[in-house]
């Protein structure tokens, strides 16, 4: 980049910290913090578990944009210095500011994209399911290789993932996965994948080298916390268990331990076979359909449920949200924002920030 040209966008990243400082506000949270950890040390704070909870996640939430804030500002500094620098002849240092410049515009891009999470429930952990749709035995590889992605975007993004329900496919792939994602704004940063997701390949398992077309839906449920009211009636639900299938040891596949739950008045199932203990497996299916009858509600409140699944409709031709051909040229496609990538490798690698950034920034407009 020309030096010239690089000042210019450095100038622009000056204004820009300053419009961030303000939007953020950086000091009340700073203030806030500290009201907030002054309360953590009084007598019978732990007592409450659902409002110590929620305080600790409110200072966590502050901790991470005053965290990501001082560490733009430190970058502006150091590049600051580095300009001074070369403007006195210490043209040595050109490749270091180079690099120092691109990670702050990095830095303020991923920042300048948390502040679009400004949603309910978007600091929540996610609840992620992704089907298999037409296609049969490809379309099972499909959802294997999107499971491939998320989890390396997931483990990219420092996210605890856990395997809350598994179905694999008849002989190659999955059928059916549920994973619970935790960390900060894992629900805001994920809600944008939930669609069909369409793949154009030539497939492996034809002899006859021709291309397929393979669907796969992708769910997204922010986790509910206990603290939120969600009236689920015992009577009102169905709960069966049965034997674990798959891996999982021989007590998982040996015991009962296995739990489905079905809510009779809308018809909801949720399942969880990946813990040893059925109490456990239970609590977890449990969780889910918490999380689903809320998706419901929020739908209704919305005015846009038509059925269970909401915007869920076919998986198959005419609904996919973004499309991901490997032949006979190679681009992933979204088509809501139209935002787009020739480097397939790359995004089946788990480089989906472009995709998610474009959708809030799309979906705030």
């Amino acid at each position: 980049m020309d030096i010239l040209e690089l000042k210019r966008e450095f100038q622009f990243y000056k204004e820009k910290i300053v419009e961030i400082k303000k939007t953020i506000k950086y000091e009340e949270r700073l203030n806030l913090i500290v009201t907030l950890e002054k309360k953590t040390f009084e007598e019978g704070f732990w007592n409450d578990k659902n409002q110590s909870q929620s305080i600790i996640k409110k200072i966590n939430e502050n901790k991470d944009f005053v965290e990501e804030y001082k560490k733009i500002e430190n970058l502006f500094h150091e590049e600051e210095v580095l300009i001074e620098f070369i403007d006195m002849g210490e043209e040595e240092f050109e490749k270091e500011l180079e690099e120092k410049h691109t990670l702050l515009g990095k830095e303020l891009e991923i920042l300048d994209t948390k502040l679009l999470l400004d949603g309910k429930y978007d600091n929540n952990n996610a609840i992620i399911t992704i089907h298999s749709g037409a296609g049969g035995t490809e379309a099972c590889d499909w959802v294997d290789m999107l499971y491939r992605m998320y989890s390396r975007w997931m483990n990219d993004k420092g996210y605890k993932v856990s395997q809350l329900d598994f179905m694999p496919g008849d002989s190659v792939g999955i059928k059916s996965i549920t994973l619970l994602v935790e960390g900060t704004f894992a629900y805001g940063y994920l809600k944008c994948e939930k669609g069909v997701h369409r793949l154009v390949r030539i497939s492996p398992f034809d002899a006859n080298k021709k291309r397929h077309t393979s669907f796969a839906s992708v769910d997204v449920l922010p986790e509910v916390e206990d603290n939120i009211e969600i009236n689920i009636r015992p009577e009102d639900l169905r709960i069966d268990t049965y034997r674990a299938g798959g891996a999982g040891g021989q007590h998982v596949n040996m015991t009962d331990s296995a739990v489905r739950i079905t809510h009779l008045p809308t018809g909801i199932i949720t399942t969880c076979q990946q813990e040893r203990s059925q109490l456990l497996n239970r609590e977890k299916a449990m969780k889910v359909l918490q999380a689903k009858l809320l998706d419901l509600e929020i739908k209704k409140k919305e005015e846009e449920m038509k059925k269970i699944q909401g915007e869920q409709t076919d998986i198959g031709w005419g609904n996919q949200i973004r499309s991901y051909v490997f032949q006979p040229y190679t681009m992933v496609k979204d088509h809501r924002t139209n935002c787009e990538s020739g480097n397939i490798r790359a995004v089946m690698d788990g480089d989906i920030d472009s995709f998610i950034n474009a959708y809030l920034r799309w979906n705030k407009k």
